[in-house]
């Protein structure tokens, strides 16, 4: 076996890439990890806060999007949260649970990282950091790709490459053009987790800027409550980033931001007190500037036990189904995850290769599986990376 030959090449060191990688070489396989970025791993550095959201105790298939719901199920039942988490604990990372099941180091994403490459070098994988892949050619049964200068060979190649979020991290299409190359379908992309902008007609609510409150944000059939924050573009924070994931353009989000709040409650506080005014009642609920921001809209100046019930039964029904119409998002700059990518349907669920190019494989991002924000992602990540190292 010459120096340039191996048994795989994995092109893209991020979550899903390593794993392949790792999961491949130590059994036995001659493996290459290729990335054009100097170090592996640049958004696992950034993610969690640079605590890393590792994975989700929670992880199941109904809580990813795809063109097939049922495509993740296989890696994800062979690979699960206490699988990984076991690899965490054999490295001696310490870890804390948060909200929701969503799981993070306690000090550094930068010790996930070390953890990949050292279990990468456990299994022997050869790194080619710093330069892009100037080629990439398949024939007579072997891939061949081409960095600074040097010719690869493989029979087996893996997109791990990632989707299109956050470029200034050196995201790029790279893995969806080599799969359209190859003959796969590709799902129409779309920015996912991230944050919504709000048109002039909401100037209001744009200049609410750091004001955060729990809410749940509905969008189609799917609700989510989470923290909504709003921002001097718009909403974002976790209940606004799981939305617009199924969020359709030019569709409405319904926000209820009193979910706690019983039925007929503002007739009740008429009851209880009827000198407060609506701002004063919302105050002792909301954020102060969120509450004055809603009662200017409500338009109620009046004491409570001077407005009709029907009036405040409007108003209950308004604060429940809160209705914003985004102009848009922020888009892949802001974006967490990208939605779309390779299509499921050109790709075996149990091992992740092309079921028409033998030797083909994609894992991770790159493909049409979209986990919920907290930790989803990189479980999809870790699972999928490890079904397609362990067919290799």
């Amino acid at each position: 076996m010459s120096a340039a030959t191996f048994d795989a090449i994995v092109l893209g060191a991020g979550a899903a890439g390593m794993m392949a990688a790792l999961t491949a070489g130590q059994r036995g396989r001659r493996v290459l990890l290729v990335d054009h970025a100097p170090e592996p791993g640049k958004k696992i550095l950034i993610s969690g806060g640079g605590r890393c959201n590792f994975t989700n105790i929670h992880t199941a298939p109904d809580r990813y999007l795809s063109e097939n719901p049922h495509f993740a199920r296989s890696a994800l039942a062979r690979y699960t949260p206490a699988d990984f988490l076991a690899l965490v604990n054999r490295h001696a990372i310490a870890w804390h649970e948060k909200t929701l099941g969503q799981l993070f180091c306690d000090h550094s994403a930068r010790q996930i990282v070390d953890m990949l490459v050292a279990e990468c070098r456990d299994g022997s994988v050869a790194f080619s950091f710093g330069a892009p892949v100037t080629a990439v050619d398949h024939g007579d049964g072997l891939f061949r790709i081409t960095v600074d200068g040097r010719e690869r060979t493989a029979p087996s190649l893996v997109l791990a490459t990632g989707g299109l979020s956050i470029p200034k991290m050196g995201a790029t299409g790279f893995s969806l053009d080599l799969a359209r190359r190859f003959g796969l379908p590709v799902v129409q992309t779309r920015p996912a987790l991230v944050p919504f902008t709000l048109g002039e007609d909401e100037a209001l609510f744009r200049s609410l800027s750091g004001v955060s409150a729990e809410v749940v944000a509905r969008t189609g059939k799917v609700s989510f409550r989470e923290a909504a924050l709003f921002t001097h573009r718009g909403l974002s924070g976790p209940a606004m980033l799981q939305v617009s994931s199924y969020w359709q353009h030019r569709t409405p989000i319904a926000v209820d931001f009193l979910p706690d709040a019983q039925s007929d409650w503002l007739l009740e506080e008429k009851r209880v007190r009827p000198r407060a005014t609506l701002r004063s009642t919302l105050a002792r609920r909301l954020p102060e500037r969120l509450a004055e921001a809603l009662a200017d809209r409500l338009s109620i100046e009046s004491e409570l036990g001077n407005c009709r019930d029907a009036g405040l039964r409007a108003a209950q029904e308004r604060l429940a189904r809160w209705p914003f119409q985004p102009t848009g998002t922020e888009g892949y700059a802001k974006a967490e995850v990208m939605a779309g990518g390779i299509s499921t349907r050109a790709l075996s669920q149990k091992t992740m290769e092309a079921t028409k190019v033998s030797g083909l494989f994609a894992v991770g991002e790159a493909v049409d599986v979209t986990g919920w924000l907290g930790g989803y992602n990189f479980q999809w990540a870790w699972a999928s990376g490890r079904a397609a190292g362990e067919a290799l």
